[in-house]
């Protein structure tokens, strides 16, 4: 069918990426360094995006496209957290999209009955471990005794996709954003970069998703007062993509955050 619909123009994009945040329905990712409509579906064609742009890159025009969905709209929404749905749903009252908003609240009047009594995987429960008065040692499980090093572990989980960005110990955190490789390489990880500080990791390499990753990001640095970040990653090239996802996710969450950068050799040391 023909309906309005955006057009996102390439060739005056700069990829600031304001519009991603002004789309209350996750209809638009940066897709190598450009603002891209990733679904005909996800988008209602009433243009909140367009005052957005400082290029002037999107428009509205009128073609062949698939239907909007408002469940899928809200499905794509959900993944980044429960402020993305309380923005969709006040765009779509602010817009009367009455339709739409019961459509939504039916069917998250759903999920809310569907979701299960325990927190899901136990192991991706939330955990505050800085309320311990000390820290608990690493034992020798061939000898039973008690090591000389401690883990400075803060909190749990520690892995992005895992992370709750409103998990208490955010708030007034000091991060420390490493790649996976970073804690097996740097031996000296836990007392030299670890210690008093809130743990993020991931691979920008064999992760999938990475963009939900920038979402994640951007998420937890709106929602806390972050004291400091500090990127830790690997020699190799296809781990830059960890400072530039931080950097992304700084940027979208329009916060004045200075990024400190460590790199670390596949030998082990600081280079």
């Amino acid at each position: 069918m023909k309906r309005n619909i955006i057009h996102i123009d390439q060739d005056k994009c700069n990829g600031c990426g304001d519009c991603i945040s002004a789309c209350h329905e996750g209809a638009i990712r940066l897709v190598n360094g450009k603002a891209q409509l990733v679904g005909d579906s996800l988008c209602d064609g009433l243009g909140a995006c367009l005052g957005e742009c400082p290029q002037g890159a999107i428009r509205i025009e009128i073609r062949e496209a698939d239907t909007y969905n408002e469940i899928e709209a809200l499905q794509n929404i959900m993944k980044e957290g429960p402020l993305a749905v309380q923005g969709h749903l006040k765009h779509l009252t602010d817009h009367g999209q009455t339709e739409y908003l019961r459509q939504a609240e039916e069917f998250l009047s759903i999920k809310k009955k569907d979701k299960p009594m325990a927190c899901g995987c136990p192991g991706s429960m939330t955990q505050d471990f800085r309320r311990k008065t000390e820290n608990v040692p690493l034992i020798n499980e061939l000898s039973g005794d008690v090591g000389s090093r401690i883990s400075e572990l803060q909190q749990w989980p520690v892995q992005l996709r895992l992370l709750n960005p409103q998990a208490s110990f955010f708030q007034g955190a000091e991060l420390v954003v490493a790649a996976d490789c970073v804690p097996f390489t740097y031996a000296d990880f836990h007392r030299k970069f670890l210690k008093g500080c809130i743990l993020v990791v991931f691979c920008p390499k064999l992760d999938q998703d990475l963009e939900e990753y920038v979402q994640k990001m951007a998420e937890i640095l709106r929602l806390n007062t972050i004291r400091s970040v500090t990127i830790v990653r690997m020699e190799v090239p296809c781990c830059g993509g960890t400072l530039k996802l931080v950097e992304e996710a700084v940027r979208i969450s329009g916060k004045g955050i200075v990024l400190r950068e460590v790199v670390v050799s596949r030998r082990g040391e600081i280079v």
